[in-house]
């Protein structure tokens, strides 16, 4: 029987999860529209280009946080994930040519039917096992992506934009608009998650997740479903890339940066909440663009590295761990 306590309080925070969407939304609407035309007015494709690369680090640190912050199960495949979806939008490109709208939800289900593929056969296995397990996954697909010459193999591939994009008076805006829904999309799908039976579940694994499954919570079931939802979002951020870089290549979909930066950025800012991926991916994807403009790309590995370092050190729980423990030790 469950307690009145407990109902009140399960109450009471669905009550203050949906009063708070809508104004997260809103909150997201304005500031698109602001940082749309705060763009615009610098009238420089680069601005929009610097722009896409932050916004795709906000969805790839969150989509990573659904398994490895909310259910602690770290994951170092992100590459393939991405990738998955990059070369879904090649082959799409090379076949059928559908519009970018309509390629982004097939990438995305290719991906998470990847997730759901790599979970079941995974997720068995805990701790430094799991994590190796999705390192090796995202070798093995490297492996068969370099040898597939229909998709340029270690040649690589030519992907040509398209000449006219309705709306929009350049194709980089139109990609910057893409990922920013994107993005915008992952987070409210994160926070959703956090709020619901899902994320609880979730964090009670993370926590103890022999003590969860002994309460009677369905661990498999629970993992499956993140490890889905978090594939489709990295493919769904992998989609758009090969329209963006238009030349796509194994190391540039399997790229290190972008598996190092998706892992980063939440435990920069903090894996326990939606807000952290998000914090630590504007943060140092901003600082990453401008060391690129300033002094080279070639940094972006050492300060991801260097920065890190500093925060595990001195913030362990990330940024908004560290916040909350400064209110805690003032009251």
């Amino acid at each position: 029987m469950t307690s009145p306590s407990i109902t009140a309080s399960g109450a009471k925070a669905r009550a203050s999860s949906s009063l708070g969407f809508p104004l997260i939304l809103l909150i997201c609407v304005v500031s698109s529209a602001v940082l749309y035309f705060g763009l615009s007015q610098l009238d420089s494709s680069y601005a929009f280009l610097a722009a896409y690369t932050v916004l795709q680090f906000v969805a790839l640190a969150t989509a990573w946080n659904i398994l490895g912050g909310y259910a602690g199960y770290v994951n170092f495949g992100v590459a393939a994930f991405f990738a998955t979806g990059v070369y879904t939008s090649v082959i799409i490109y090379k076949t059928v040519q559908w519009p970018l709208l309509v390629t982004i939800p097939v990438a995305a289900a290719a991906a998470g039917l990847l997730g759901l593929g790599m979970g079941y056969l995974t997720l068995r296995l805990r701790g430094v096992f799991f994590s190796i397990a999705t390192l090796a996954l995202a070798v093995v697909l490297n492996t068969i992506v370099v040898n597939w010459s229909f998709v340029g193999g270690s040649r690589g591939v030519y992907v040509m934009r398209p000449q006219e994009i309705i709306l929009f008076s350049s194709y980089e805006r139109y990609l910057f608009v893409v990922m920013l829904v994107l993005a915008i999309g992952s987070v409210l799908i994160a926070r959703t998650i956090e709020n619901s039976w899902l994320g609880r579940g979730l964090a009670a694994l993370k926590d103890d997740e022999m003590a969860a499954e002994c309460a009677g919570v369905p661990s498999l079931r629970m993992k499956l479903i993140a490890t889905t939802i978090s594939g489709a979002l990295l493919g769904a951020a992998g989609a758009p890339f090969p329209f963006f870089v238009t030349y796509v290549d194994p190391p540039t979909a399997f790229s290190l940066s972008i598996a190092v930066n998706a892992i980063a950025m939440p435990l920069i800012g903090g894996t326990a909440t939606w807000l952290g991926p998000v914090i630590g991916a504007l943060l140092l994807g901003t600082f990453q663009q401008i060391a690129t403009v300033t002094i080279s790309s070639a940094l972006n590995l050492l300060i991801v590295g260097v920065v890190l370092v500093i925060f595990i050190t001195v913030a362990p729980n990330g940024i908004i761990g560290f916040v909350k423990d400064l209110r805690e030790k003032r009251r």
